[in-house]
């Protein structure tokens, strides 16, 4: 892990030499957790602390773990994109937006390849970036959120196959207060899913 992430440190610092982009990398368990966990991209106080889902995102990770029975230890956790994507408005406040095609094509071939070195036993993705990343940009969380799916993940001459379970990102319910009800029930089926086994 380390060794990749020397490697991505090398890349991107020449990439945008007139920018201070601070990588965010995954942390947590490394080693065959049961458990990976991918957000879309750091925010302001990821990028602050150097470590994914803190802050507002840190306490969206909390009431999910809580949720589903887990410690933050005992799994893996990071984000398609690891630089913070950020806009700027006419008065001159910095905002978070969303990954844009330049930084996914970017970034995903590191996580695909973080994610066959951390062997997970199944990978949750929170929201449409993280599941198309896995699954395609076919792909809608509208349709496939709660229900478990399996895919194939390669890179280079390596591959695994892993089942996939998608949840809407815990923030899109602070701005879409209806997702409530359907993020706790699809975190109930994460959770017999996974004492069932992960069998699909």
């Amino acid at each position: 892990m380390k060794h990749l992430q020397a490697r991505m440190t090398r890349f991107f610092s020449t990439l945008w030499p007139a920018e201070q982009k601070t990588l965010v990398f995954g942390e947590g368990k490394t080693d065959h957790p049961p458990v990976m966990l991918i957000g879309e991209a750091p925010g302001e106080q990821e990028t602050l602390q150097g470590r994914p889902f803190v802050g507002k995102a840190g306490k969206n990770l909390d009431g999910f773990l809580e949720a589903v029975d887990l410690r933050r230890e005992d799994i893996y956790i990071s984000n398609v994109v690891k630089v913070r994507p950020t806009k700027v408005s006419a008065k001159g406040s910095v905002s978070n937006r969303p990954p844009n095609r330049e930084e996914l094509l970017l970034f995903t071939p590191y996580l695909l390849e973080e994610i066959l070195l951390v062997q997970p036993g199944v990978i949750v993705t929170l929201g449409n970036v993280a599941l198309r990343a896995l699954m395609g940009q076919q792909a809608a969380i509208g349709a496939m959120h709660g229900q478990a799916a399996r895919t194939t993940v390669c890179h280079e001459k390596q591959s695994m196959d892993v089942p996939v379970f998608p949840l809407y990102h815990p923030a899109s319910v602070i701005y879409d207060r209806s997702l409530a009800a359907v993020y706790q029930a699809d975190l109930k089926a994460l959770r017999a899913w996974l004492d069932g086994g992960c069998v699909i």
